[in-house]
């Protein structure tokens, strides 16, 4: 019998601070984006060969991490917190890891990836409409140096 092999689906995820004072409310995000990863490149002309230049691989760029949700109030969550901190008392605190978890039916991680060192770049506040009934969304920009995929 033939491996089966199925799609994995983008919509059933978590994410976890490594945060004092994170509550439950702190894993769920309406999107996530920037896992990514690229090497930038250096060129190099040799002296004497005029057919091409040399490109080779030199730092990693990462980032940044974009992570959206409905706006949660202080003291009610841990990242809120955190970011009041960062934003209001210019006291910037690094955390080690960010673990986002892609799921399963069963709420059982399939693949994850470990982000490093990071700490908010932007904090930004969707637009207060009276038109609209809508969610009220924060966009989190955060910054790290290391991303890594590994599978749960």
């Amino acid at each position: 019998m033939a491996d089966q092999f199925f799609q994995t689906v983008n919509f059933h995820f978590a994410v976890n601070f490594t945060l004092q004072g994170a509550q439950a409310v702190d894993v769920k995000f309406q999107s996530v984006s920037g896992l990514d990863s690229t090497i930038d490149i250096e060129t190099i002309k040799e002296g004497g060969e005029n057919r091409f230049e040399h490109v080779i691989p030199t730092r990693r760029k990462y980032g940044p991490l974009i992570l959206k949700r409905g706006l949660i109030s202080p003291g009610s969550s841990g990242i809120t917190d955190w970011l009041k901190r960062a934003f209001d008392d210019q006291v910037y605190e690094t955390l080690e890891t960010v673990v986002i978890k892609l799921l399963d039916e069963e709420h059982q991680p399939l693949m994850h990836w470990k982000i490093n060192n990071v700490w908010p770049r932007s904090w930004k506040l969707g637009e207060l409409n009276a038109t609209k009934g809508e969610i009220l969304i924060e966009t989190l920009e955060l910054n790290y140096n290391r991303l890594i995929f590994e599978k749960s």
